[in-house]
């Protein structure tokens, strides 16, 4: 008995739930340091004191509810920056790479909702 319900839970786990969430990737090809990073996505916000010129950082999330993102980061001249991203949905899956440049700041892509969610 206990060998038929352990089989169920590893069938429950390798077919079971999946929790849509979005992988998000931050690079900075400003050829500088920034000091302070901010994302800002429907109902909450994450982000690092300091990402160091070449550098990646990662950082994975679930959207609840809706709405747009946004990018605020300090350069290390001390200057404020703001970026407008997508337009996220409840339940949105994928990547999205946003990539610091001296003039710009780019989104792609923007994640999508699995249909039936």
């Amino acid at each position: 008995m206990r060998s038929l319900l352990a089989l169920a839970f590893l069938a429950s786990l390798i077919t079971g739930c999946h929790s849509p969430y979005v992988e998000a990737i931050i690079s900075n090809h400003t050829g500088k340091p920034i000091e302070l990073l901010e994302v800002d996505y429907p109902s909450a916000s994450f982000g690092t004191q300091n990402l160091a010129t070449g550098a990646d950082f990662h950082y994975r999330f679930k959207v609840l509810g809706s709405g747009p993102t946004k990018l605020l980061y300090t350069d290390s001249a001390h200057q404020e920056h703001k970026s407008d991203g997508p337009f996220l949905k409840e339940g949105a899956e994928g990547s999205l790479a946003i990539t610091i440049t001296t003039p710009e700041v780019t989104w792609q892509p923007a994640p999508t909702v699995t249909p039936g969610r």
